[in-house]
């Protein structure tokens, strides 16, 4: 038997530092760009993201807030996810900066916005890998209790993919060459993906 720290949430966790992120962790890092309805850029990270659908493709992304990010696609219905990488960490960490709307996040990470084929927004030039997507859903997330809270669930439809090729094995994406860096728990832990760490389970039948 484990000896356990038990709480209810709506209580308080009684740690010097709320243990959720941690647990629900390490978590892709949802690297958002977008572009407003008057043309202004986007681009910030988000924790809270993942995939959810593979036909088709569906990525989606939580806003704990109504920020910048929410608002454009609100308005134009898409974005682009960016992969975080490694070489890439201090340049995703200055994107998270809160600052004005009007204020262009390529240009305060040093970071190129590269033309997408399908979509208005930009995709970040030095990451090696970005979808392009289109919004399919924004849901307000809900307690149990029925009472809406200020975090949106923003999914979108990936119409279109672009993959370095040194990345490509034999034609099979290489997770650990692309270098992800991932979100931990605390206020400042990272984690990284590295080949040694791989292992292989095959699905039972």
């Amino acid at each position: 038997m484990h000896d356990l720290h038990f709480y209810e949430t709506a209580k308080g966790h009684g740690l010097p530092h709320d243990p959720f992120n941690a647990i629900v962790g390490p978590r892709p890092i949802g690297w958002i760009s977008s572009i407003s309805a008057a043309g202004v850029l986007n681009l910030a990270p988000y924790s809270f993201f993942n995939g959810f659908n593979y036909t088709p493709p569906i990525v989606g992304f939580a806003s704990v807030g109504e920020k910048d990010s929410l608002r454009n696609i609100r308005a134009t219905g898409e974005f682009c996810w960016n992969l975080a990488t490694e070489p890439l960490a201090g340049a995703m960490n200055a994107s998270s900066a809160m600052v004005a709307p009007e204020v262009d996040e390529f240009g305060l990470a040093g970071l190129t916005p590269l033309a997408s084929r399908l979509v208005k927004p930009p995709r970040v030039a030095e990451s090696p890998v970005s979808f392009e997507c289109k919004l399919t859903q924004i849901v307000q997330l809900q307690s149990a209790a029925g009472e809406l809270v200020p975090t949106w669930l923003i999914l979108g439809e990936v119409v279109g993919v672009h993959i370095a090729k040194r990345l490509l094995v034999n034609g099979v994406y290489d997770t650990a060459a692309g270098q992800p860096i991932l979100r931990g728990g605390g206020p400042a832990d990272y984690f990284r993906i590295a080949p040694e760490q791989k292992f292989k389970l095959r699905r039972p039948g």
